[in-house]
């Protein structure tokens, strides 16, 4: 149980981490400090307070939130490498700790480099990564996924850890899809905001006064697919709250998740909307970034969760034979009538008798 809340904590951490990201760019502070992995020659951890103005002040407490995230998943690694029996969520720490390094020799290059776009959307989109990672391996150490989410569900058998979870391909299928939209839609935003489109297109919900754009050149364009891109994960999004409200209202934690993200895609499409309007206020749009990565984060955690009934050695070992004698039960697979197999069983003992 601890080893989950410190997983929480890192991946609140990588979100937070995200925020001072956005602040920078948003501030245009990515070269207060020209220098790194210094900070004007100053060790990063002893430069003084008191200098720490203007933009020095976000890009500054940007890095040293890096620092902080960086160690705190140095820490996740090696207490998952300690503790952790399942070696897929060893080897999950592990690729975490690779990411957050070469995120921060991305960062260390977009200063040195002078922002090269490029670097810096890659920057941007590994930092997603990064926090997809967290909140996984807070989502893999949880209790509920241990033990398949056998006491979220309503019923006469919710508590019973000898219940199988139904699986839907297609609820599988249309989260996945939506979760990748999400990050190519978050992709496109970085793309927008580090090539300084934000503001190509100045009104909203319209292009120029029009629906469709009646000019158009390369920083109009990359607003305008990131409009569409909102069209369309907004759209995946509620197919997907859809499908489970309808045909998975019972299970909770597929439920709840749903609520959440659609909570997300409706505050994340208002910021959208104020960034423009504002004139890309530099709050509205930090929080625009670390909305974005919240949806991208729920989604994933709904899609891990649909796809929880085909990983049988996913839980604890305990969970997993409960699991096993489960599925040779033939009582809790999906689909299976109760009263059809107490006739047939009649059946077949009145055929013994005679």
């Amino acid at each position: 149980m601890l080893l989950h809340l410190f997983a929480l904590l890192v991946a609140a951490s990588t979100a937070l981490l995200i925020f001072a990201g956005g602040l920078v760019t948003s501030t245009g502070s990515g070269l207060s400090v020209p220098d790194w992995p210094t900070t004007y020659g100053w060790f990063m951890l002893t430069f003084p307070l008191e200098k720490m103005v203007g933009g020095i002040f976000y890009e500054h407490s940007h890095r040293l939130i890096a620092s902080g995230v960086g160690a705190l998943i140095v820490v996740l690694a090696i207490w998952l490498w300690k503790s952790e029996p399942r070696p897929w969520v060893r080897r999950l720490g592990y690729v975490a700790l690779a990411a957050v390094v070469t995120q921060g020799i991305l960062g260390g290059i977009t200063v040195l480099w002078f922002l090269p776009d490029a670097v810096s959307i890659a920057h941007a989109g590994l930092a997603q990564l990064v926090f997809c990672l967290t909140v996984s391996i807070a989502l893999f150490t949880s209790p509920g996924w241990k033990r398949a989410y056998h006491a979220d569900r309503k019923g006469p058998r919710r508590s019973s850890p000898d219940t199988t979870l139904a699986d839907d391909s297609r609820l599988r299928a249309i989260a996945a899809v939506t979760t990748a939209a999400i990050y190519v839609q978050i992709i496109v935003g970085a793309t927008m905001r580090h090539t300084g489109a934000g503001l190509a297109i100045p009104d909203f919900p319209w292009a120029f006064g029009r629906l469709l754009p009646p000019m158009w050149n390369g920083p109009i364009a990359i607003h305008f697919a990131h409009r569409v891109g909102a069209v369309i994960v907004t759209a995946l999004v509620l197919a997907t709250i859809g499908h489970v409200l309808y045909h998975h209202r019972s299970r909770g934690e597929l439920r709840r998740p749903s609520l959440l993200l659609l909570a997300l895609v409706a505050i994340q499409v208002t910021l959208g909307a104020l960034t423009v309007l504002s004139g890309k206020h530099y709050i509205i749009n930090s929080l625009h970034v670390v909305t974005g990565a919240m949806v991208l984060g729920t989604s994933l955690v709904l899609t891990l969760r649909a796809y929880r009934p085909r990983l049988s050695d996913a839980g604890s070992a305990s969970w997993n034979e409960a699991a096993g004698s489960a599925s040779r039960n033939p009582a809790y697979l999906p689909g299976y009538d109760v009263r059809r197999a107490g006739s047939a069983k009649r059946t077949r003992r009145n055929e013994a008798r005679a």
